[in-house]
């Protein structure tokens, strides 16, 4: 509840009005005015969607490349052999490998952010679920991280490649950038998300889709924004 949090969170709260749905621009630049934290703070969007994730055909997945980049440095892993692995190794992958690769994260390493796999690769990568489902990291097609086109799929990683997903009330929370970042590259990676978001509504959904969408830096509060404003 807002009234346990601290002191810095009510003042910053104090200057949100609740009952307003702000334009994304007015939304972007009240988050980065109230943002209290002593370090540059991400900034996540949520959107709250008329879904029932218990339909498989209305669970959201995918990614995006930010157009201004997401403010965090990727550590890239690629499970690929022979040229796939020369090409992933060209395009700034950080660590590439196959059967060796796997030994390691099995054995319990998991210092990177992105896994990449060419499909041929699966048969052994699946084996890892275990250890990579439960901390999002499993390869999948629908990421673009199952892939033959492994160099891409690396530099969209290196670029500001960002994954959505529902969560099981509907939610889908993304990564649109940093406080520090200009409100303009801001309120440019939140239209470029929401417009992903809008453009994979599921057919079977009916009525308003898109029912409230939330902006916040890391520890502030939530400022809400017009879903009109896009």
């Amino acid at each position: 509840m807002a009234r346990n949090r601290g002191k810095k969170y009510q003042d910053a709260l104090k200057q949100v009005d609740r009952e307003k749905a702000y334009s994304v621009e007015d939304a972007v630049n009240l988050v980065k005015k109230i943002d209290f934290a002593n370090f540059d703070a991400s900034v996540e969007v949520v959107f709250n969607l008329n879904v029932d994730t218990k339909q498989a055909d209305q669970q959201l997945r995918g990614a995006t490349v930010l157009p201004n980049g997401s403010g965090k440095d990727q550590t890239v892993v690629v499970f690929a052999k022979g040229d796939k692995a020369a090409a992933a190794k060209e395009a700034g992958a950080d660590f590439v490998g196959d059967a060796d690769l796997a030994e390691k994260i099995q054995g319990g390493w998991l210092d990177f952010d992105v896994a990449i796999a060419t499909p041929d690769m699966m048969a052994q990568v699946g084996r890892l679920g275990r250890v990579l489902g439960p901390k999002g990291l499993m390869p999948n097609p629908k990421t673009g991280t199952v892939t033959m086109d492994v160099a891409k799929a690396v530099s969209d990683a290196k670029a500001g490649q960002v994954t959505y997903r529902t969560d099981r009330d509907g939610n889908v929370a993304v990564l649109v950038g940093k406080v520090s970042f200009d409100a303009d590259k801001l309120v440019g990676n939140l239209k470029e998300v929401e417009n992903i978001i809008a453009k994979n509504r599921p057919a079977s959904v009916r009525g308003t889709y898109i029912k409230n969408i939330s902006v916040s830096s890391t520890f502030g509060p939530g400022v809400n924004v017009s879903v009109d404003s896009f």
